[in-house]
């Protein structure tokens, strides 16, 4: 799934719990401004995804546009992703 700033893989999990992955690629950025988008996004993951997901792996990949959203921005994003891998979960 891909939103405005955000691309994101699931596949179910071998384990019987959720796993999140946060990837922040460089993009020519400082690494401050990569650490807080990564702060931002295993936050975000860790409050919305993993307690609806239920044994299921989700990659988030950060777009260059992450670094420049907001905390609210990204959060919308992170929702609709949380929705759309609890749809692919296996049951």
């Amino acid at each position: 799934m891909q939103t405005e700033r955000l691309e994101a893989r699931a596949s179910a999990s071998l384990l019987l719990r959720s796993r999140v992955g946060v990837v922040v690629p460089k993009y020519r950025r400082n690494i401050v401004d990569r650490n807080r988008t990564k702060r931002r996004l295993r936050e975000l993951a860790r409050k919305r995804i993993l307690p609806v997901a239920e044994r299921i792996d989700v990659l988030l990949r950060a777009k260059p546009e992450a670094y420049s959203a907001s905390f609210n921005q990204l959060a919308v994003e992170v929702d609709a992703i949380a929705q759309w891998a609890v749809g692919i979960a296996p049951h």
